[in-house]
């Protein structure tokens, strides 16, 4: 079957588009996450799966292994049902589909045959077609997703697809048509949407663009999540970004965004560290 769920839409069979994947889903790792937003790791944790693969080159991406489609292991859609319903009587708060955009066809059919008790969050980078998520959208109670520049050529170049931004914004669109962000009197999230910023060395200013297009196009629609947790990692070979983010980057782009009253969460800047990068060396959970 020839590939067009994201917005490359190569039209070519699966396993030889720009992703590589194959048609069923590869997962490197299932299991309870407590690294992500308050609202979304509880206390219970997050029931993450992280699907291998990614529609992007992000020079700099945090998960190299995975997003490279080194590491995982393939299964069918019916496993992947059943990993979602382990997960949600292990306790999680909810199913995490991590970088699920090129298995946006599988997932789907997963969740269809799940009929999950728990939300379902769609985590993100952002280049998703929104046919796609048409499709997955009456499965999905909240949006996790990026939105990581406003340049199309910072895009080009650190992320190697300078339509990211016209792409990012008409998918956040869709996602906010879906309802408002709605948090419960235990203080996990039942749906709408967040997007996430995570600022990086050198950009500072990119990073602020980013923030003001957000409020300035999408209000108070949406939580934002600004992040402090980029961590140099061995594969990137932008010398720009072979250094860690310092305060006084971090604090200008927070400071716009307290400015314009943007709601939702601002990370601490000792946050950056490997140790907020899941393990994909050990067991998967598959």
């Amino acid at each position: 079957m020839n590939c067009s769920v994201c917005p490359r839409k190569c039209g070519l069979p699966r396993g030889s588009g720009y992703c590589g994947v194959p048609a069923l889903p590869v997962i490197a790792r299932a299991a309870l996450h407590g690294f992500e937003e308050p609202v979304i790791s509880g206390t219970r944790g997050s029931g993450t799966i992280f699907f291998a693969g990614c529609n992007m080159r992000c020079v700099y991406c945090q998960n190299f292994a995975v997003s490279r489609a080194q590491t995982g292991t393939e299964i069918t859609v019916k496993r992947l049902t059943e990993i979602m319903l382990r997960l949600e009587d292990e306790g999680a708060h909810n199913i995490n589909l991590v970088t699920p955009s090129h298995y946006t066809e599988a997932i789907t059919e997963a969740l269809a045959a799940a009929r999950l008790k728990i939300p379902a969050v769609y985590n993100t980078s952002g280049y998703d077609d929104v046919g796609a998520l048409k499709k997955i959208s009456p499965y999905i109670s909240i949006w996790l997703t990026d939105f990581k520049y406003v340049n199309p050529d910072t895009a080009a170049r650190y992320s190697g697809c300078a339509d990211y931004p016209a792409v990012a914004a008409e998918a956040i669109r869709y996602m906010l048509s879906r309802g408002a962000p709605v948090i419960g009197a235990d203080g996990l999230m039942r749906s709408g949407v967040i997007i996430r910023h995570l600022v990086l060395p050198a950009l500072r200013k990119e990073s602020i663009a980013a923030v003001e297009y957000l409020h300035n196009n999408f209000g108070n629609a949406y939580l934002l999540s600004l992040m402090a947790q980029y961590t140099v990692v061995p594969e990137c070979a932008c010398r720009e970004l072979r250094r860690r983010l310092t305060t006084y980057e971090y604090n200008s782009v927070a400071d716009v965004a307290r400015r314009l009253g943007t709601k939702g969460f601002i990370q601490d800047i000792t946050a950056a560290g490997a140790e907020y990068i899941p393990d994909f060396g050990g067991k998967t959970g598959c």
